[in-house]
């Protein structure tokens, strides 16, 4: 990679589609921002008004993100893609390589959806430690 060469760690396309379910705070969770996700998540979209206005913003979301994150072999997207829809069941643990909590996951549905709520939370940064580990 040449110096000053930015890699995308999160995908726009990604971003948009969790945007059709922007008022959950997906997006904003997706791209490293909890705290408005968890706002977004309450107030649905800030009563839809920051969901509207986040259509606009996803390109900046995703450059901050791709600064922010490091890429690597753990793909962002596809771990979030295991995380939601099938994060009770400990899959986005199990292809980040974490087998016993992916397994205690399964075994106690995110340990009592606590794990799971944690892992919208920490994901990316979960990522990062492993991205750089390997790298």
């Amino acid at each position: 990679m040449a110096k000053g060469t930015m890699i995308d760690t999160h995908s726009t396309f990604m971003g948009y589609l969790l945007w059709i379910f922007g008022f959950t705070g997906a997006h904003r969770f997706y791209y490293g921002k909890p705290i408005s996700g968890t706002i977004y998540f309450f107030t649905l979209g800030l009563l839809f008004i920051g969901w509207i206005v986040d259509l606009f913003l996803i390109p900046s979301m995703v450059r901050n993100a791709s600064l922010r994150f490091r890429p690597g072999r753990i793909d962002y997207s596809l771990a979030w893609i295991l995380l939601t829809f099938l994060g009770l069941f400990g899959v986005h643990r199990m292809y980040m390589g974490k087998w016993i909590t992916g397994i205690l996951y399964m075994l106690t549905g995110g340990f009592f959806l606590i794990g799971y709520v944690y892992d919208f939370w920490t994901l990316n940064d979960q990522i990062t430690v492993i991205n750089a580990q390997e790298s």
